[in-house]
Order: structure tokens, then sequence, then C-alpha cells
């Protein structure tokens, strides 16, 4: 019975013109290669080629099976393609479900990352300001997978990523003492007014409960409906602000100090069921690449004074 590789050889050797060049794209030794049109002559019971000095050329039988040859390796061709499909891999669409900050901090190093490797797979993305709306939304069937802090009462796969740090975000000058401690006790900004986040927003719960915990509730001097402007804001002198340390931007002007006691949140991938090729394959790579405190957020965290923590107030 002739194989795939026998007219994989075949096919070669006649584009080529000669079982040299067509050894050396194959990547196979000559005799190999000799060999293996040999069989496939006698399975179809006929010399298919030629051996000419300087080249070959088909036989009227290599002429009228040439074309078969051809039609078989495209055939596996398309086999392997519907396959790569079938299972996500080579096209097709991955629905993604977050919250704002995830989606800007997190996502966009991860989404190229994916995009580089696989072109053809569209992303829908869907962003919701709470993570209760997006828990909704993943049982409702509204994507393929969830990334943000633990669902409660999840009875479907859970992936984690690792514990997403927040960051105090304070004026580079103006009424702020520049010489700011590393670590900032959330309690000594309690008189100070806040950037705070728009109602229904899951950051201004997260505020106010670390807030709480230092013994006091935050007043805001402006709520923004933004997640990504509330460091531009701070910077701009309308108060402090507790952000995520992965959505500072590059280039940040203001200073950024670690609120103490820390804050901070573990993030997971989750899914209903378990996931198909294609989400598998995404998750994986969002674990991968996802940088929950990315390298110049961290310098800045490294170049900040060690004042005592009663220099600040």
């Amino acid at each position: 019975m002739a194989t795939l590789r026998q007219f994989e050889y075949l096919v070669t050797v006649v584009d080529t013109g000669s079982f040299t060049r067509a050894a050396e794209a194959l990547h196979v030794t000559q005799p190999a290669l000799s060999h293996q049109v040999r069989a496939l002559e006698r399975a179809v019971g006929g010399a298919l080629l030629e051996r000419l000095p300087r080249a070959v050329r088909l036989t009227p039988m290599g002429r009228a099976v040439l074309p078969h040859a051809r039609a078989a390796l495209a055939d596996a061709e398309r086999l392997r393609a519907a396959a790569r499909q079938a299972s996500g891999l080579a096209g097709g669409e991955l629905e993604l479900a977050t919250v704002y900050s995830v989606s800007l901090g997190i996502l966009p190093p991860v989404l190229r990352a994916w995009r580089a490797a696989h072109p053809g797979v569209r992303i829908r993305l869907r962003e919701f300001a709470h993570t209760e709306e997006l828990r909704a939304a993943m049982a409702a069937g509204q994507a393929d997978v969830a990334v943000g802090t633990p669902p409660a009462d999840w009875d479907g796969p859970i992936r984690e990523l690792g514990v997403e740090e927040f960051v105090l975000v304070l004026p580079a000058d103006g009424e702020e003492d520049p010489a700011v401690p590393e670590r900032v006790p959330l309690a000594t900004l309690a008189g100070r007014d806040w950037v705070h986040y728009a109602p229904g927003n899951g950051l201004a719960d997260l505020l106010d409960a670390a807030c709480a915990e230092a013994g006091f509730r935050p007043r805001a001097a402006v709520r923004t409906e933004q997640t990504a402007a509330a460091p531009l804001l701070a910077a701009a002198g309308l108060g402090p602000a507790l952000v995520p340390a992965n959505i500072v931007p590059t280039g940040f002007d203001g200073l950024v100090r670690r609120p103490e006691p820390p804050v901070r949140r573990p993030l997971v991938a989750y899914t209903r069921t378990r996931p198909d090729a294609l989400t598998a394959a995404f998750v994986e790579v969002l674990a991968g690449r996802a940088r929950l405190l990315p390298d110049h957020v961290a310098a800045l965290l490294a170049g900040s004074g060690d004042v005592p923590a009663d220099g600040f107030s």
C-alpha cells in the first residue's frame, strides 16, 4: 500500500528534478529516498520515474499517478488544518471576561504574546466593573474563561495566577513631603481627600475596606469611573489613590509607595467546565505572561526613601 511519505518523496523528486536535491530538501539520505520511491513503484505496479544521467523524467504511469499523489498530500494538509481548527489553535474565537483593572494592567502583554502565537484566533473581550458582575456573566455562559479574583462558591476549574499588589500613588510635589517613607501607614492618610472610584466599581469596595481596616472612611475629592485615571489624578494633586501596581504607566512621575498594612488580592482564571484546547492554551499563556508587579513599578518602589513611618504625616 502506498503511503503519504512515499507520495511526498515522489512529488519532491519531480519538483526538484533530481534525487540529490530532493534528498536535501527532505533532510533524508539519497538511498533512503530511492528505497521509498522503489517501494511506491512496487505498490502501484510499475516504474514511475525514468532515471536519466542528469535528470529524472516521469513515465506514462508516473504522469498518471502524480496528480493523485499531489491530491493525497493536499487532502492530508486539509485534514491537519481541520484538526487544528477544531482544537481552536489555528482559528476560531475566544471569549474572555475580566474586570476593568485587569484588562488595563495584566492583559495587554498577555494578548500580545497570544496574538503572536495564534494570529488566526479572534479575542472577544468583555469587561465588568465588579467581580460579582464578572462571576455572574461567567456563570451565565457569556465567556469561555474569566480572569479576576477567586469566585465564591464556584464549582468549575480554577487556575491560580498569583497575588496582585496595590500601591499608593501620591503627588510628586505640592503639599506632599518628597521624603515620603517607603511604606505609608494608611492611618496617616485618614485626614486626606482621596481619588476614589465610582460606585459599582469593585476597586471602590476594596479602597473602603482597606481604609476601614485602618480605622477611617476615605473622603472622596473625586470619583472616577476609569481605573486608569486614578494614578494620573493622584499625581496631579487631587489626593492619594490606591491602585493596582500593574496599571501604573511607564514613565510615571508621581510618587509610588506601598501601603501599610499591605493591600493585595489573589487573581485566578476560571471556567465553567474543563477547558477545551483553545481555552487551556490561552490560560497557559496567561499564567506565563501575567506581570502582577511590572519591572518599572518595582524600580519605583525600590527607589523610594527609607524614612521612619512617623516621619510622614
